[in-house]
């Protein structure tokens, strides 16, 4: 007969059993759905404020890495107080139309891949634990490399700290459900400005991500917006899928 003293021991020090794995799926989907609604009304960026700065970092972290990956620059990185945030970066001409393509499509399409990412890495307690160092680890080095924003220079190594504390000193099981969470809130920052992706302005002056897409290839920004949305979901659904597909 076991202890209940020894039983709650070995529940914060190794891996859930499965019924609060399938607890935790539950509660996961659920603040999918939360985060998603959250983020349509005025009061839910004072709510999720840290996610949305975070959800921010993951948006133009995606579209500096991008311009990056196609041989480009990535200058600097600014975030601000109200959870805006622009990344400044640099490509050939040669690239056009595919290549400003692509990073505009990185910014909203970035997260939920790196948000899959962290939800598959959950299923094994050396690969969570590693994701959450390797991400807090990241805050802290894009700081240094790119952030150029007063903001930034206190909200993202904040941030990072965090998650690596957790990476370094939460029990398993905490681990892996704190990088499912952030996981399940980087997918879902795509929703974080939902009419964003449905509209050709950003601010007075510039085009939206949709609409730079509409201006390289041709078909109309409210057409990459919907596939976007679309792909953000069936990206979260079928990573929680794999990722409990043995729950």
């Amino acid at each position: 007969m076991s202890e209940p003293g020894k039983d709650f021991h070995k529940l914060l020090t190794n891996e859930a059993p499965p019924v609060v794995e399938r607890m935790g799926l539950t509660w996961l989907v659920g603040a999918a759905i939360a985060t998603a609604i959250l983020w349509q009304l005025p009061i839910g960026n004072y709510i999720l404020y840290p996610f949305s700065i975070l959800a921010t970092w993951f948006h133009e972290m995606g579209h500096g890495l991008m311009a990056i990956l196609l041989g480009g620059q990535f200058q600097k990185l600014q975030i601000f107080s109200n959870g805006s945030g622009v990344a400044t970066y640099g490509l050939r001409t040669s690239l056009a139309p595919l290549g400003p393509f692509l990073v505009a499509a990185a910014g909203p399409m970035g997260p939920p891949l790196a948000g899959a990412a962290l939800i598959l890495a959950s299923r094994n307690f050396k690969t969570a634990s590693l994701s959450l160092k390797i991400l807090g680890g990241f805050l802290l080095v894009s700081t240094l490399i790119w952030v150029r924003s007063s903001f930034g220079f206190v909200a993202i190594p904040l941030l990072g700290v965090m998650i690596l504390g957790i990476g370094y000193k939460a029990s398993q099981w905490v681990q892996g459900f704190a990088i499912q969470f952030l996981g399940v809130q980087a997918c879902v920052s795509t929703y974080h400005q939902l009419d964003y992706l449905f509209s050709s302005t950003a601010g007075p002056l510039g085009l939206s991500d949709t609409a730079q897409m509409q201006k390289y290839l041709l078909l109309p920004y409210w057409f990459w917006g919907g596939l976007m949305a679309i792909a953000s979901l069936i990206i979260l659904v079928q990573s929680l899928r794999i990722a409990y597909r043995s729950v």
